[in-house]
């Protein structure tokens, strides 16, 4: 995915990267994320998950980072295990590969701020074996390819900082690439700058249901993008201000659906907020990949509040123009909010009633009831 334009020279952000890495009390401090997602005297559990491993990173759990607890794990298990991770930063990238089925990693103390996986990898950084650079996907500081892969009260985050690299000029960064179906996300923070996000699937043939519930996800440019079938529930995105001369910033949402899945992108009862001055961001762009010139991008916006944010005359943009936005399917629906006005109706397409009713999680996840995974994850 690629930038609109090349920012102008900036300054590194380091109050950020210290709250990111100094964990819950700094990040609330500069207001990075959500708010608690429960009192301080809760504790998340393991109940009802199967078998449990440790990770501790000062040694004391029965293993130091989340790689190794993850490589000990056994493949396509017969009861399904649970990674708990202690409070810390775990400055790592982490694959879970095909084979670990049903796996969860889960925050112990019940607040996604204080356990961080990160790394700082972008798609122009080259590999250590000297074999090229890493490319988007690549970049991921971690990458879940495993169906049922569950994640809990976590921070999914990449670091990198275009202003410490003006050598990297491929500066799409992942925090994380899920390509798993029957894939859960509650209350997990993503934070990046362009790509944040990664939902995807393992082949382009392949449907991937992933459901995120109640999570936060930060960036600038194309932070939400991929081909799966994605679901954001009560969730926040949060579009960071840039130092650059230029509109937009950049991009929420940038789907890839293919030709072949019945849907794409679903956010509902959200909240869409920004760092940026007003109508400096797009709600979304059709991203047909290279590789796919047959995807059909979609993305429905529902129920959901926009603050300034977004530009309301003309939120959606194309990437490539043979590719215009009109050709797809965006659509919004009872949404509000200064950042929700319509001023161009032909530049908004809204569903109608009988419309809005074939767009749920529940018409998207079909057989697979999320809603009920969670209740079991908790």
């Amino acid at each position: 995915m690629t930038a609109p334009d090349a920012p102008r020279p900036r300054t590194a952000t380091p109050s950020r990267r210290t709250a990111l890495l100094a964990g819950a009390g700094a990040a609330a401090a500069l207001g990075l994320g959500a708010p608690r997602a429960r009192a301080a005297t809760g504790r998340a559990t393991a109940g009802g998950r199967g078998r449990v491993l440790r990770v501790r990173p000062d040694g004391t759990g029965d293993l130091p980072t989340v790689q190794a607890a993850v490589d000990a794990t056994p493949d396509h298990p017969d009861r399904p295990w649970t990674i708990v991770l202690a409070p810390g930063t775990y400055r790592e990238t982490v694959g879970v590969p095909e084979s670990k089925t049903g796996l969860t990693l889960l925050g112990s103390t019940g607040d996604p701020r204080d356990t961080v996986i990160v790394h700082d990898n972008a798609s122009g950084t080259p590999r250590p074996d000297g074999s090229g650079t890493y490319g988007t996907s690549g970049s991921a500081t971690v990458t879940a390819a495993a169906d049922g892969f569950t994640a809990r009260r976590l921070t999914f985050a990449n670091d990198f900082l275009r202003a410490d690299h003006p050598e990297i000029t491929a500066q799409q960064a992942v925090a994380l690439r899920v390509l798993g179906d029957r894939s859960l996300f509650d209350r997990c923070r993503f934070l990046g700058h362009q790509d944040t996000l990664l939902t995807d699937t393992r082949h382009r043939t392949l449907t991937a249901r992933q459901y995120f519930h109640r999570c936060y996800t930060e960036g600038d440019v194309d932070f939400v993008f991929g081909r799966a079938t994605a679901v954001h529930a009560g969730g926040e995105f949060r579009m960071l201000d840039r130092p650059v001369d230029f509109t937009p910033y950049g991009f929420v949402f940038a789907p890839s659906t293919a030709a072949g899945t019945p849907h794409g992108f679903l956010a509902v009862r959200c909240r869409f907020t920004s760092e940026a001055p007003d109508g400096a961001y797009k709600l979304a762009r059709p991203w047909v990949p290279s590789s796919d010139p047959t995807a059909w991008p979609r993305l429905v916006v529902r129920d959901s509040v926009m603050d300034a944010g977004t530009d309301t005359a003309q939120p959606y943009a194309n990437m490539r123009e043979q590719y215009p936005w009109q050709g797809f399917l965006f659509r919004e629906y009872a949404n509000r909010g200064p950042g929700a006005r319509i001023p161009v109706p032909e530049n908004r397409p809204l569903l109608t009633a009988a419309e809005a009713a074939a767009h749920t999680p529940e018409a998207y996840l079909g057989d697979w009831d999320a809603r009920a995974a969670l209740r079991r994850a908790r």
